[in-house]
């Protein structure tokens, strides 16, 4: 694998950084011989609470970090009830940070994207703040999360760690974060506010960047939006992948109906989405996976996944 090129910095040359490289039976690097498609494996979260946390975090971020022990599973309580996902940040490279550390709430939903920042002078004081538009200054520019928790998988460490370091985006727009899912699809990334998660980036992430700096997907690298239902996500790529249209509002799901199941271990769906030209109604179908294989670096035994295949898609012009 070769060298990513690290961002320009102010008073410095651009700096080559290594990519990471991992030995072959790795779950990374298996995925990627074997083709594994990442297409609708985004989580389903729609509220995403990030905490800044610098420090090393264990395999459960959360209890497993700096943050304050008598805390940490109150607040773990307290998203769940929410339906709200918790994702420990921090600087790549484990800079220092300021003595009044960030947090913020991220929205993916259709229509509400936004991610609001704050600062806490306590760990205590995200049981009591509310967690909604009333709090924190919204973002203007996306904000890009690298999974580099490598107590979860090594791949993701090896192949995280340098692809937030080389972003070509301005320092403040890029945090490492705790484990995203997926890991046999590192290099992942969480482009907020829209919510697209991102699989096996390659190099430095530039044409991530310039996509998503034009208001565009970068769909070489998609896994789907999070906030959607799998069906949702395979039925959008599909008919992004046809239609080309790559905005990042694009395409916005109306309905998603379960079709009559064609034979066991098969799901059906069909996908209504908002097109440019009438609604797109996209037909997909999805399936265990033929064989087992290792999905994590430390899973005891092979498992299976489900694939997803477009069937079918039509555009309906208004009446």
């Amino acid at each position: 694998m070769s060298a990513a090129p690290g961002p320009a910095r102010p008073g410095g040359a651009r700096r080559a950084r290594p990519a990471g490289r991992l030995d072959h039976d790795r779950c990374s690097v298996q995925a990627l011989l074997r083709g594994d498609s990442p297409s609708a494996t985004a989580p389903p979260a729609q509220q995403w609470l990030l905490v800044e946390q610098p420090g090393p975090w264990g395999r459960d971020a959360l209890l497993e970090s700096r943050f304050d022990h008598r805390v940490a599973s109150r607040l773990a309580a307290r998203a769940r009830e929410a339906g709200v996902r918790v994702q420990l940040v921090r600087r790549p490279g484990r800079r220092a940070t300021d003595a009044a550390l960030r947090w913020a709430l991220a929205d993916v939903r259709p229509g509400r994207e936004t991610v609001r920042w704050a600062t806490r002078a306590t760990d205590a004081e995200l049981l009591h703040v509310p967690w909604d538009d009333t709090v924190g200054e919204p973002a203007d520019t996306p904000t890009y999360l690298v999974c580099t928790h490598g107590a979860h998988d090594t791949c993701c460490a090896v192949r995280g760690r340098p692809l937030a370091q080389g972003l070509p985006v301005d320092p403040a727009d890029v945090w490492e974060t705790s484990h995203l899912g997926g890991d046999r699809f590192a290099a992942n990334v969480l482009v907020l506010p829209h919510g697209f998660v991102y699989g096996q980036v390659p190099g430095d992430g530039a044409d991530l960047v310039r996509a998503h700096t034009a208001g565009r997907v970068a769909l070489p690298w998609l896994r789907g939006r999070a906030g959607l239902g799998a069906p949702a996500q395979a039925g959008q790529q599909h008919a992004r992948t046809e239609l080309g249209l790559l905005g990042v509002g694009d395409l916005v799901p109306r309905a998603v109906r379960s079709l009559p199941s064609p034979a066991p271990g098969a799901e059906r769906w069909s996908v209504t989405l908002a097109g440019p030209a009438g609604d797109v109604v996209v037909t997909v179908e999805s399936r265990v996976s033929a064989e087992a294989h290792r999905l994590t670096c430390g899973a005891l035994q092979p498992g299976h996944w489900r694939t997803w295949h477009p069937l079918d898609l039509r555009v309906v012009a208004p009446a």
